[in-house]
């Protein structure tokens, strides 16, 4: 910005004048374009990153009334420029306008650099466009805009195997592509706030992805019930009814995260306490399954009668009765789990059995039969252990993949909904189980075939370190200040004139930076068809405020299933 002001403030004739009507010269091999398409300005400072350009006040305003919308909009924030370079085309995206004379003739921008490609030589067009920069356009080589062609040599996708998501900005027929293999690969975020059409277009990601993968093996942790109806009848989904996760394939971090409910000094005496209890009601079963090793956080089958029995066998060795309150209150809190209804999903008495091979097989889709997608419903889980849900099922996905090396690869997409919740900035917040494991496979899961997707409205709210671990990031409007600065930290890509318009995007708009992606874009995300849309419209109140009548009868029925704890 100092450099800016000191260059406005030159005497007008001091200022170095456009190099509109320049023609090639040895230094600048490239032969002028048809008229429609002549120079627009040229470079006078060159960075490692970027330039400024000057352009012509009156070229740049008659390019927006070109028919061309990528022509019309060459030389506006977040449209896309050509400089000449070493004879080679020079692909730069432009960040910032500024006047520069009271008459309005020229123009100071600032742009960043995309990549580069050569010339053809019969049509003037650019060709073999690559991302990255190997030579440098020097002060004084122009400045040309942008046509249709030169877009698409930009943004199409390659040969590589990829997802149409929607068009390119601000292009009307190029396509929006995302690279499977590196989006997969090396994670991804998608970030959005309320309102931005966040949930449609995740749900139109994640179709695309099944389409294309019909045998993958995928699996969404939902919040908030929603994407059941956008996967019904393309995926497999579970719910408090059917889940049935049994509690014993929780490790000895995820126990003491249900079953011990004191803090400080008492909490660690409660923790060794079940330690101690938790290992001997497992072995009751090692012999069962051959096993000659045996930790307390080894997923063996075992009952809770046996858990409370080996308590009240320690209780039993005290001299002094006041020493059994560490006892009654783990006693207690497992007695209350086996007798409420609402924890019958993980804690019945039902699921004793040795099921965690037919578990796995179900929630990872293994075989997937054309179902490579379990939306896992955990709006009926209550709240108090949800975070022990969602962990068990991501540490399950991170430890199977761990023991299943000798084997042959079946990577596995994780997706959480809401990320924020379980990965928390705050470390003193509740759910550290769910915290760890997750920040676990951010940085190590891509070693073991795990992938990880992100989605969340405040990415600000997200523990350090996690985001800049996604190799690509979906980015659709944040109203939020903290948030947008959060997310320009966090971007993988120098293209600052990209990321400047995320509080003006439009709904189920975004920008797109990263592995997924050959260069950051702009894309009006596809409309999705109606029966693959998640339940996440806003209510129409005008609409329904006008209604009335069964309101009785509707309030009885609501209280009935409140009671009753079911749906």
């Amino acid at each position: 910005m100092t450099d800016m002001m000191n260059f406005q403030s030159l005497p007008r004739d001091d200022r170095p004048a456009p190099a509109v009507q320049s023609t090639p010269t040895s230094a600048s091999p490239l032969r002028p374009l048809p008229t429609r398409h002549e120079a627009i300005g040229s470079v006078f400072e060159v960075s490692g990153g970027g330039a400024r350009i000057q352009i012509s006040g009156p070229r740049l305003r008659e390019l927006a009334a070109d028919a061309d919308p990528s022509v019309a909009m060459s030389g506006q924030v977040g449209s896309q420029v050509k400089l000449e370079s070493g004879g080679r085309w020079l692909l730069a995206n432009v960040r910032h306008l500024r006047i520069i004379d009271a008459e309005g003739d020229m123009v100071s921008a600032e742009v960043d650099f995309l990549g580069e490609g050569d010339e053809d030589d019969k049509t003037g067009k650019l060709v073999n466009f690559k991302r990255g920069i190997t030579s440098y356009p020097i002060p004084g080589n122009r400045v040309f805009p942008v046509a249709g062609d030169d877009l698409k040599q930009m943004f199409s996708a390659d040969e590589r195997p990829h997802i149409e998501i929607g068009t390119v900005y601000p292009t009307r027929d190029v396509r929006g592509a995302l690279y499977i293999d590196a989006l997969l690969g090396k994670h991804f975020a998608l970030l959005g706030s309320t309102g931005t059409g966040k949930s449609t277009s995740a749900a139109l990601i994640m179709h695309r992805i099944c389409d294309m993968a019909p045998e993958g093996h995928i699996v969404m942790v939902d919040p908030h019930g929603e994407y059941s109806a956008a996967f019904k009848g393309h995926g497999e989904l579970f719910n408090v009814d059917n889940l049935a996760m049994p509690y014993w394939l929780m490790n000895f971090e995820e126990h003491c995260e249900v079953f011990v409910t004191s803090q400080g000094a008492d909490r660690q005496r409660d923790s060794d306490i079940l330690a101690k209890c938790l290992l001997h009601a497992r072995a009751k079963n090692r012999a069962a399954e051959g096993l000659t090793k045996l930790t307390v956080d080894s997923p063996i089958p075992y009952t809770l009668s046996d858990l409370t029995n080996a308590i009240t066998h320690e209780m039993g060795l005290l001299n002094k009765a006041t020493d059994t309150a560490p006892f009654m209150r783990l006693k207690t809190k497992i007695d209350e789990l086996k007798a409420d209804p609402r924890y019958s999903f993980m804690f019945s008495g039902m699921l004793v059995a040795d099921s965690m091979t037919a578990f796995i097989s179900k929630i990872f889709r293994l075989p997937a039969r054309g179902k490579p997608i379990s939306i896992v419903d955990v709006s009926g889980v209550p709240s108090d252990i949800t975070s022990v849900v969602v962990a068990v099922l991501s540490r399950l996905v991170f430890d199977y993949a761990i023991w299943s090396r000798n084997e042959l690869q079946r990577p596995v997409l994780l997706v959480c909904e809401e990320a924020h919740r379980y990965v928390p900035a705050d470390k003193t917040s509740s759910g550290q189980a769910v915290r760890k494991i997750l920040e676990r496979i951010a940085k190590e899961g891509r070693k073991y075939g795990i992938s990880l997707g992100l989605i969340t409205q405040r990415p600000s709210d997200l523990a350090e370190g996690v985001l800049s671990q996604c190799g690509t990031i979906v980015c659709m409007r944040l109203n939020n200040d903290r948030d947008q600065a959060f997310v320009k930290s966090a971007m993988p890509e120098g293209a600052r004139g990209f990321l400047d318009v995320i509080p003006a995007l439009r709904n189920r708009e975004c920008i797109i930076c990263g592995e997924g992606v050959s260069i950051p874009i702009r894309v009006a995300f596809d409309d999705l068809e109606r029966d693959r849309c998640p339940a996440s419209s806003d209510p129409a109140f005008s609409e329904l405020w006008k209604q009335t009548g069964e309101e009785e009868a509707m309030v009885a029925r609501v209280v009935k299933r409140w009671r009753a704890q079911g749906r």
